[in-house]
């Protein structure tokens, strides 16, 4: 069956009524559209699935749990054609070791996860392509390391496509949080809500309970008072969340709100957090920011911090506000919530 898309703002609308004639902004533009297009191939590959071949299939085992896909590489060769077509002077990638230059005198660069959530591609379940659109820095090499390592304040724009049972994207550029569709027979990103706002209230926490021995005391004291439900501290029932995809986990609290954890714990590897600062902690944190949550290490906003390397990991913990800041009260000091004793005063959580 046919159906005639509804008379939305296309992707291309919304940022060309939001650069207007200013030549900074229209690069950030033309980025984030050349984003969406390799996102739109990639959204249809990923809908054969198996047909299209084993893109489950591991290509390269980078060490401590991260093993690259075959749709990983796919991914990140689509997203690296498209942006020769766009202002970019330098890509770096989640998939790669150093970024890789583009376009000589790009006024931008751009940092990218191709695929998040790759483990699940076998599994059918939501998976996603999340991007930072940077200022090119004037006095260094765009194509360097360095180039890269700014406060997730700087960022000109972010987003993610997650390829769920629709394909959505969801986007900042520093004007709130804009979620589109795509159309699935014109291949059209489509505006359907124009300000995103993470709902204050929900009683739902997405955390891998698997990794609970390995987390510090405060964490545990944390998530043991939201299991203890009514009769505990909170004095509510909390649901549990866990997709192992942090674009499904970031979308379903942009929708319907409640907070994410993946901190530091004891195993070797995830001392000083697990993901991506620059690839994936701070476009979440801009995201969630702009749509009236936060995200943070458990001791300060994501946003804040300065990258000292390309790969640097980080503890994550984002969504509603309120839930945000809470963490960080159990992080700094947990004695406090609920009469608690001091015995919790220790090295916190997200504190490397």
């Amino acid at each position: 069956m046919t159906h005639a898309p509804q008379a939305r703002p296309l992707l291309e609308d919304y940022l060309d009524v939001w650069a207007g004639t200013d030549a900074s902004r229209r690069a950030v533009a033309d980025t984030v559209v050349a984003l969406a297009r390799a996102t739109t191939e990639i959204a249809a590959l990923i809908a054969f699935g198996p047909l299209a071949g084993d893109l489950g299939a591991a290509r390269v085992d980078k060490g401590g749990g991260d093993a690259q896909k075959e749709l990983d590489v796919i991914a990140d060769q689509l997203i690296l054609r498209h942006l020769n077509d766009a202002p970019v002077a330098a890509m770096a990638s989640e998939e790669a070791d150093e970024p890789v230059a583009v376009k000589a005198g790009g006024p931008v660069i751009v940092a990218v996860d191709p695929l998040d959530g790759s483990s699940n591609i076998d599994t059918n379940t939501a998976i996603g392509t999340i991007f930072s659109v940077l200022p090119a820095p004037a006095d260094i090499d765009p194509a360097s390391a360095d180039a890269f390592l700014q406060r997730g304040r700087d960022q000109l724009a972010a987003g993610y496509v997650i390829y769920g049972p629709n394909t959505s994207l969801v986007l900042t550029v520093g004007a709130g949080t804009q979620l589109f569709v795509l159309h699935p027979e014109t291949r059209r990103f489509a505006l359907v809500t124009e300000r995103v706002a993470v709902p204050p209230d929900a009683r739902e926490f997405a955390i891998n309970m698997s990794n609970y021995r390995h987390w510090d005391e405060p964490i545990r004291l944390y998530i043991d008072d939201l299991l203890k439900g009514q009769e505990g501290p909170r004095d509510v029932d909390y649901n549990m969340r866990w997709v192992a995809s942090m674009v499904a986990e970031a979308h379903r609290i942009l929708i319907r709100g409640g907070v994410y954890l993946y901190p530091s714990d004891a195993r070797r590897g995830y001392t000083a957090g697990r993901l991506r600062l620059i690839y994936e902690g701070n476009p979440i944190a801009f995201l969630m920011e702009q749509a009236g949550g936060g995200a943070s290490n458990g001791a300060e906003p994501i946003l804040d911090l300065v990258p000292t390397t390309l790969h640097q990991r980080v503890p994550l913990v984002f969504g509603s506000s309120e839930k945000v800041r809470r963490v960080a009260r159990y992080v700094a000091a947990p004695e406090s919530i609920a009469e608690r004793s001091p015995l919790f005063a220790k090295r916190g959580l997200f504190r490397p």
